[in-house]
């Protein structure tokens, strides 16, 4: 690797306040670090997730939000989320919600929308019966394994 591309390396290093960066060029790699060699770095241990408004998103924002009910008692199904993203629960902003508090749903029903990077992905009920409650708010972020409605 040119010593010209290290230098520049190093330069954008001091002016980010980024603390390492690594590059790899075909077999030739290299690794510039802020921390001395023998300092300990403690990694962390949870990622959060920055949410960065794309076009379009004040209407997104202005929209009706939905009441989150209490949680659910311990006999009732939570449905969950299959993936990480944001929770949507209607098809567009100002349209109405898939489902609510109150409403039955069947088996396939599709109940919100989560998107993952870039991509809609349709939650469908897994169970039938009742919504008894609504456990989060439309534009939330949501966690892999979350619950996100409870059906009687």
């Amino acid at each position: 690797m040119d010593i010209r591309k290290v230098k520049k390396l190093i330069e954008l290093l001091e002016e980010s306040g980024i603390s390492e960066i690594e590059i790899k060029e075909g077999e030739e790699s290299v690794r510039i670090s802020r921390t001395p060699s023998g300092a300990v770095v403690s990694q962390p241990t949870s990622f959060t997730a920055l949410s960065i408004p794309a076009p379009g998103a004040a209407a997104i924002a202005s929209a009706p939000v939905a009441k989150v009910a209490s949680p659910a008692s311990s006999s009732d199904h939570l449905v969950q989320a299959p993936m990480v993203g944001t929770y949507y629960s209607a098809p567009a902003p100002g349209a109405k919600a898939f489902v609510q508090v109150g409403d039955e749903v069947k088996v396939g029903q599709v109940l919100c929308i989560i998107e993952a990077m870039k991509m809609m992905n349709q939650i469908e009920a897994d169970h039938a019966g009742k919504i008894t409650s609504v456990l989060v708010q439309d534009g939330d972020p949501v966690e892999f394994g979350q619950p996100l409605f409870s059906i009687q």
